[in-house]
């Protein structure tokens, strides 16, 4: 590895405001590759499996309208990230433009909520390809004592970091590795994803379903919801099951016509999750209801991993392929996940918010060498020491997640309402996409984070685990934010060019002429 080339300046950087390009290989990946990446970070088979259950649990049959409600603040901020991004392609994304908006300290704390979100769930991603990854070897062999493999604590750490080992060697060759690998696993989750759909409403129209449950205009109802706190605890389980499609924005450095592709990848994946999501949210319900019978979405047995009950009554003896299937996207997910710490690391280094090793570029593959073996490095520490501790620390911190996307989506949304307040209304277009649609999604999921905040102070969230009568996912949450806020004070006395605006300025975008809006 190698230090990062002279300093470019980037399209943006007309007023002199210190946006310049890090030495990543430059129109690497078209707008179907950026939509399959970010596909592949949200990993829709591996987050359905997961996310189902727990949210059937608490708003029943009223599963579609939450994922469409948990639709509404992703696209909104998602028009917000693409209005940043034509103006400012930077690989930092939420470091970058929150820092240009809000200035140093606000900036830092955004980029600071993204790799420490990704982070968390590489290990977590890790992990779950390592418990299908047994599953799989115990199907193929037809020893089912082999999928206990995983409960081997030494052997799975070991797995584990291998797996992470395996996706950082993937990322550090570059974009175009990653897009190759990515076409595969994303192409073939989505065809068993499919099957399964297919399957089920087969199953529903010959009779062969195990609680057949028509299809209602009310399962597309939000207020049918009982209360709100189940609904709040819905739309923050929706929120987690999209995140990731802002992967797309760190690529733009990489992306054709960086200005552009970007932003429409992060719509477009969207409206595909969202479209994906539906099709399967109404096969399952449509096959298995939301009772707690044996096969029931609503039992709490099914719902760690609803797809491992329900594929074999679904697709028979091709049941296999949807183990394969959510190994395949945990896989597809940790690798393609690397890609956002990764570049926003690269950004942080290279506009020296953090030491300056972080902006090297590896000179073979130009890709941000350093910066992902940190990642790795971080996400397999992280991984091994919290399962040693105590396997409630993980998984809840896991559940905490929600805290942190909120936290650094909504500052990334009412960064674009603040950059752009100048031009907000010099025209309808820029009052829609520039104003109102990203201070609605900052609102919502900033209500969003101090709900859950709030929730989870209570020692009964998550797993029942508690610090001094305060719920342990609130302890977490929180403690890896102020772990965050100490980090940049110790960055601040180390190297303060960077909170002094010397390398990346506070600005405001200029407004658009009249003949040109």
């Amino acid at each position: 590895m190698s230090s990062s080339s002279a300093v470019v300046p980037a399209r943006g950087d007309e007023g002199g405001n210190g946006l310049s390009r890090k030495g990543l290989k430059s129109g690497s990946v078209g707008l179907l590759g950026a939509v399959v990446i970010g596909i592949s970070c949200i990993a829709p088979a591996y987050t359905l499996t997961a996310g189902l259950g727990p949210t059937v649990s608490e708003v029943g049959v009223q599963l579609p309208a939450i994922f469409l409600v948990g639709f509404i603040p992703m696209i909104l901020v998602a028009l917000g990230y693409r209005e940043l991004n034509n103006a400012m392609p930077d690989s930092g994304t939420s470091f970058t433009w929150a820092t240009r908006a809000f200035g140093p300290w606000v900036g830092w704390m955004g980029g600071w909520g993204l790799i420490a979100a990704t982070i968390i769930v590489l290990s977590n991603l890790a992990a779950v390809a390592v418990d299908f990854f047994y599953l799989l070897v115990a199907q193929v062999t037809g020893n089912d004592s082999l999928a206990d493999l995983t409960t081997n604590l030494p052997l799975n750490i070991l797995t584990t970091c291998l797996f992470i080992a395996g996706a950082c060697w993937i990322s550090y060759r570059g974009i175009e590795t990653t897009k190759a690998f990515q076409y595969v696993l994303v192409g073939f989750q989505l065809l068993v994803l499919g099957w399964f759909s297919v399957a089920a409403f087969i199953h529903v129209a010959n009779g062969t379903a195990f609680d057949a449950t028509a299809i209602t205009a009310d399962w597309f109802n939000p207020f049918a919801v009982e209360s709100f706190s189940a609904f709040a605890a819905g739309v923050s389980l929706s929120i987690f099951v999209y995140w990731g499609w802002d992967v797309t924005l760190t690529m733009n450095e990489e992306t054709r016509n960086p200005d552009k592709t970007p932003g429409r990848a992060a719509t477009v994946t969207v409206f595909v999750i969202v479209l994906i999501y539906m099709m399967v949210a109404l096969a399952t319900l449509a096959f298995a209801g939301v009772g707690e019978g044996e096969l029931g979405a609503g039992n709490p047995d099914n719902q760690e991993s609803i797809f491992a009950v329900l594929a074999g009554p679904v697709m028979g003896p091709f049941a296999i392929l949807m183990s394969l299937s959510i190994l395949s996207s945990s896989a597809a997910s940790l690798q393609s996940t690397f890609v956002s710490p990764a570049r926003t690391l690269l950004a942080m280094g290279h506009y020296r918010a953090l030491p300056g090793k972080f902006a090297r570029i590896s000179p073979a593959h130009k890709s941000p060498g350093y910066a992902t073996v940190v990642a790795a490095l971080a996400a397999a520490g992280f991984y091994a020491f919290t399962r040693v501790v105590s396997e409630n620390a993980l998984w809840d911190t896991i559940t905490a997640l929600g805290l942190m996307i909120c936290f650094y989506y909504g500052i990334t949304a009412l960064a674009c309402v603040w950059f752009f307040r100048a031009e907000a209304f010099s025209s309808v277009r820029s009052f829609l996409l520039k104003f109102l649609s990203p201070l609605l999604g900052g609102v919502i999921l900033f209500v969003m984070f101090f709900k859950t905040a709030s929730d989870s102070m209570d020692p009964s969230y998550g797993s029942g685990s508690s610090v001094a009568g305060v719920g342990l996912v609130f302890v977490l949450g929180m403690g890896v934010i102020l772990l965050g806020a100490v980090l940049m004070l110790i960055m601040y006395k180390a190297n303060p060019g960077f909170f002094r605006g010397e390398t990346l300025r506070k600005g405001v975008a200029e407004p658009v002429p009249a003949e040109l809006a």
